[in-house]
């Protein structure tokens, strides 16, 4: 028995295009990883939430989602090194991907430097309590919070570039590695605080926040100096020219992410300002619940969207095409494991949770279907970008977040389905990208994308 599942894995891992059998070795330990992160981050969820309280835990919740706007200061270079990065690779060009690593990590360091620059200036100047709706005597305490956060957000920006190094490499897997390592140090962090602090967010948002750069920050030395020292950033590498290339890709991306903020990023804010931080946090419940499926699927995907760019350039149709139908497939596994979720969904809050949160139905079912909205316009969506074809992907994610916005302030106020309508709302706004974004995908597979479908 043992002989014959060992010799099925070996052929399952061996057999079929070398850039298959890549991302199936990835997704194998993608998997295993992500088991050990959910496992983690399933913990923290409950230990945070008794060192805080509900309120104080949607307050850091709706803060981190402020800051985490500051990702888009690196105007989309991130996504754009990760193909350009992977296009070089395919025609075995080093020097050439070395200097856009170098031109990236120079434009990301300048932009980074000039971004803490500003806010620390304006800083001073920022209502705190008033933006996340929080008591008025936490204005000084989340000020502080928020000049620590930011800082090292911007540090993680600069060496967070390491994870897109790996992931145009096709090696997602080792960026889940350090994942890993950084939420297994934030848990010990929160296990100590819990012990010698008395809920103090200042405290919390310093040791998670420098745990999350700090880890990607050595990486940067164990991999420029081991795996990736032909491509290791230097100043002898960067060139102005490949800064505008890179620049005109990302800066279409960096439009795709603002976009993606309003969209994914603003429910935390709209919500704490409708009906107060301790409402954010059943949201996020159940959004760390369902995005267990949500990263599960997405495991499988990550390692496409750079093996279709190797593809796309190659002209490799037939393997694009197959791998999509394979896919589609596995989406159908997970509606099943979404709808039994959903059915057993209060069960195990309250194994997770205890009585501390309650979570209505609804809002858990809503999730649901967001997270397979997201899921199926994935399948796809990472083929456009692997392409680098998403102009058409950047006016209906503009389109999408206005309306995302307006409706969820509609539905979950003036319709009073609270929280439970602002993910109704971001489901509604995402759903024609169900369909338009296959016919997008099927054009620029037969070349007949034109205008706005092939740029």
């Amino acid at each position: 028995m043992i002989s014959s599942v060992k010799k099925y894995l070996t052929r399952h891992f061996s057999e079929g295009h070398s850039r298959t059998v890549k991302a199936k070795k990835n997704i194998a330990a993608l998997f295993t990883l992500r088991v050990i992160s959910v496992l983690i981050n399933f913990l923290l969820v409950p230990l945070t939430l008794n060192y805080l309280n509900p309120t104080r835990y949607g307050i850091w919740l709706t803060l981190t989602s402020v800051i985490n706007w500051v990702g888009i200061l690196d105007i989309g270079l991130g996504n754009g090194l990760r193909n350009k990065f992977a296009e070089a690779l395919a025609r075995d060009e080093k020097e050439l991907a070395r200097a856009y690593v170098s031109t990236t990590y120079v434009f990301i360091t300048v932009i980074s430097l000039a971004a803490l620059a500003i806010f620390w200036l304006i800083n001073p100047f920022l209502n705190w309590a008033k933006i996340l709706n929080a008591p008025g005597e936490m204005g000084s305490e989340l000020s502080s919070l928020a000049a620590i956060v930011f800082t090292f957000f911007c540090l993680r920006l600069v060496f967070g570039l390491i994870l897109t190094v790996l992931v145009a490499d096709q090696r997602p897997a080792v960026g889940t590695l350090l994942e890993i390592l950084t939420n297994a140090l934030t848990l010990a962090c929160v296990y100590i605080l819990t012990r010698v602090t008395a809920g103090s967010l200042f405290w919390l948002g310093f040791s998670l926040s420098s745990i999350a750069a700090i880890v990607p920050l050595a990486a940067n030395f164990w991999f420029f100096r081991t795996k990736y020292k032909t491509y290791a950033p230097s100043l002898r590498y960067v060139n102005a020219t490949y800064g505008r290339e890179l620049t005109n890709l990302g800066v279409q991306f960096f439009i795709l992410q603002i976009a993606g903020l309003l969209i994914f990023s603003s429910s935390n804010i709209i919500i704490t300002q409708l009906f107060g931080p301790s409402e954010v946090t059943p949201f996020n419940i159940a959004f760390k619940y369902y995005g267990v499926a949500l990263m599960a699927f997405t495991m499988v995907l990550t390692p496409f969207w750079s093996a279709y760019t190797d593809a796309y350039v190659r002209g490799d149709t037939g393997w694009i095409m197959r791998t999509n139908n394979r896919l589609k497939s596995l989406w159908l596994l997970l509606v099943l494991a979404v709808a039994f979720m959903t059915v057993i969904a209060d069960r195990l809050y309250s194994l997770w949770l205890g009585n501390t949160i309650q979570v209505p139905f609804a809002l858990s079912a809503c999730m649901g279907l967001y997270v397979l909205i997201i899921a199926w316009s994935n399948i796809f969506a990472y083929f456009i970008n692997g392409t680098g074809k998403i102009r058409l992907q950047i006016w209906a994610a503009i389109g999408v977040g206005a309306v995302n916005i307006l409706l969820s302030i509609v539905l979950a106020s003036t319709l009073r389905m609270r929280s439970t309508g602002v993910v109704l709302a971001s489901c509604i706004a995402l759903l024609p990208g169900c369909f338009i974004w296959p016919i997008q995908m099927r054009k620029l597979l037969n070349r007949t994308a034109t205008g706005i479908w092939g740029k």
